[in-house]
């Protein structure tokens, strides 16, 4: 049987992985299953050579989100018609995503492309059979990681930071903030190297908003630093998984981290929460969202506030400064290995609850795996 997980949709790392794990759950469902992955072209595709599982990866060549360039029948074209069963992403199906121009004609395109012998569905559906929640694993090259260790050494105390992910400068803390958390950080831990990680170029695919004047500063701040900044994207993976925690605003960076095994502590905040877990501990610092207003998903956004620039409340000196001593409770938690993947989850999703004022319809995540901690 071929299934292909048809999976278009905005270019961050997060939902290449998102993509992977849909695949992962087909897979165990049921081995024999020959499954393909289809993705837009500017996402992280390298990422499915690193899953066995996956047979064969297309990479389109319609990648603008908002559908102003582009014909997506023609990107189409070198992508086999016909396959047991077709599982597109859920997104496509809600009104509101398909508000987004890409969104629609990628997938009024696909109906029009793609024949399904048994069944035309959306991913995490069946049949055929899916098993939700499984861990995703990527397996490296393993000369990256062998370089990345001789490089990193014998310290036994590894931070990874990314100060910034590939949204506008305004929905991550300022440098001058980055550089109280990498000072904090060196101080609680003064054994530890720290990994800067960072995409600065431009080509194409999810950059970081991130300046080298920025990352000069923490680097400064943090003190003992390996620069792991615009390099391919795996060999990034192989820094971080190298390490002992993964430290950054939410990005979808993050949930590939959480792939090759590094604990994620997430200072928490902007539009979206954290709603991708993948079998390993995780700490999210959750803003107080009366004070630091978040989480708004597609809605509007809170009005920015002056900030080294302007900023979203959450992500500004004055919420660092106050939920500092829990981002150094959480790394020092993470870092010693004390916090268990459901023990984790117990202490998030309680949380995000009382983020979202009791409001259970706002809480989503992947696999739908808060149901079971609210």
């Amino acid at each position: 049987m071929e299934l292909l997980v048809n999976f278009w949709y905005a270019h961050p790392v997060g939902h290449a992985v998102e993509a992977l794990r849909y695949c992962l759950g087909y897979h165990e469902g049921d081995h024999e299953l020959e499954i393909s992955l289809l993705l837009n072209g500017a996402t992280a595709t390298d990422l499915a050579a690193c899953c066995p599982f996956v047979r064969k990866t297309y990479a389109v060549d319609y990648v603008d989100f908002l559908g102003r360039t582009g014909d997506p029948d023609a990107a189409l074209a070198a992508v086999p018609r016909e396959w047991d069963y077709v599982l597109d992403d859920q997104r496509s199906r809600q009104p509101s995503q398909l508000g987004f121009g890409g969104v629609r004609a990628f997938y009024q395109a696909s109906h029009r492309h793609f024949r399904a012998r048994i069944r035309h569905g959306t991913a995490g559906s069946e049949p055929p059979a899916y098993v939700p929640n499984r861990r995703l694993r990527l397996e490296l090259p393993a000369e990256l990681r062998q370089r990345v260790e001789r490089e990193l050494g014998s310290t036994p105390v590894r931070i990874a930071l990314m100060p910034a992910g590939s949204s506008e400068p305004a929905r991550y803390p300022s440098v001058a903030s980055w550089e109280l958390i990498a000072g904090a950080l060196a101080a609680e831990f003064p054994e530890a190297v720290f990994c800067l990680v960072a995409k600065l170029e431009r080509d194409g695919r999810t950059s970081s908003s991130a300046t080298t004047e920025g990352l000069d500063r923490i680097a400064a701040a943090a003190g003992n630093v390996v620069r792991a900044v615009d390099l391919p994207l795996l060999e990034q993976l192989a820094y971080v998984e190298a390490c002992s925690v993964f430290v950054s605003p939410h990005t979808g960076f993050g949930c590939a981290v959480l792939a090759v095994g590094t604990p994620w502590l997430a200072l928490s905040g902007g539009p979206w929460h954290e709603w991708l877990f993948n079998g390993v501990p995780f700490w999210s610092v959750i803003p107080d969202t009366e004070r630091y207003p978040s989480f708004t998903q597609l809605g509007g956004q809170p009005e920015p506030v002056e900030d080294d620039g302007p900023r979203t409340p959450s992500m500004t000196r004055a919420r660092i400064e106050r939920d500092l001593p829990e981002l150094l409770e959480g790394a020092r938690v993470l870092v010693e290995g004390r916090l268990e993947y459901e023990d984790a989850l117990r202490r998030y999703f309680p949380r995000l609850l009382e983020a979202y004022g009791g409001d259970r319809s706002r809480v989503f995540s992947f696999d739908g795996i808060h149901r079971a901690y609210i």
